[in-house]
């Protein structure tokens, strides 16, 4: 799919593209519509509703980068929601399949951050602190696009120090700036642009250039996100 620009929050939605179903963003699957039209009431605004999904999917499905997995297959929405655990970029896929389920446009960004929510044995398989790729969800909502990042989810962030996310369907929202004791915690380093699908090989070919001893560790599934956040927040 071809990329389109995030700096402009003016461009008008209807293009269909960005209502379309995908093998990825699979907003036609029985279990995304009956997950998105069951967390929200019919008679709400876009809005509302936007907002209503957001929570649900930051909040039911729980953050685990151990999940990561290379086949395109495994991000398509209704798996992340039948496993119930998922990282940035498959909850970003979600809550963008559940917006175009009830009619809402909705499309995929991503950015490189620094400092990103993560335990000792994800950085030390990754070997840096430099995140590629995070994803969130751009929702157009009164006529402009809105940036939501659905990814951690409130208990995950009520263990790591950090003020959950809170989405009003109005600004953008797209990262912990801050934790609660006020420390810095992450930053925007480069934003990649907003896609209508997910850009595969431009992301899988970046992730096998930096993130080498990510995928030569068979065994990180095999390994608890929460038993090591556990672990580590009380030590």
């Amino acid at each position: 799919m071809d990329k389109v620009l995030s700096k402009n929050t003016s461009e008008v939605s209807s293009d269909p593209i960005y209502l379309v179903a995908t093998p990825t963003i699979n907003s036609d699957h029985a279990d995304i519509q009956s997950y998105a039209l069951d967390k929200v009431c019919a008679e709400d605004s876009d809005t509302v509703k936007a907002v209503a999904l957001y929570y649900a999917v930051r909040d039911d499905i729980r953050y685990d980068p151990y999940s990561f997995d290379l086949d395109p297959a495994s991000f398509a929405a209704n798996l992340t929601l039948e496993a119930g655990v998922g990282w940035c970029v498959p909850k970003a896929i979600l809550l963008a399949a559940c917006c175009r389920a009830l009619g809402i446009p909705a499309r995929l960004g991503f950015a490189d951050v620094k400092n990103h929510l993560s335990t000792e044995r994800l950085r030390e398989t990754m070997k840096t602190d430099v995140f590629h790729w995070h994803g969130y969800t751009s929702i157009y909502l009164n006529g402009r696009w809105v940036k939501a990042t659905p990814a951690f989810n409130v208990e995950l962030c009520n263990k790591f120090g950090l003020k959950p996310l809170e989405f009003d369907g109005h600004e953008d929202l797209i990262y912990h700036e801050f934790d609660q004791a006020g420390n810095r915690h992450m930053e925007y380093l480069l934003e990649r642009g907003e896609y209508a699908d997910v850009p595969f090989e431009e992301m899988m070919g970046l992730f096998k250039e930096v993130y080498g001893g990510f995928f030569d560790e068979p065994d990180l599934q095999n390994h608890s996100f929460e038993d090591d956040v556990n672990r580590e927040v009380s030590s």
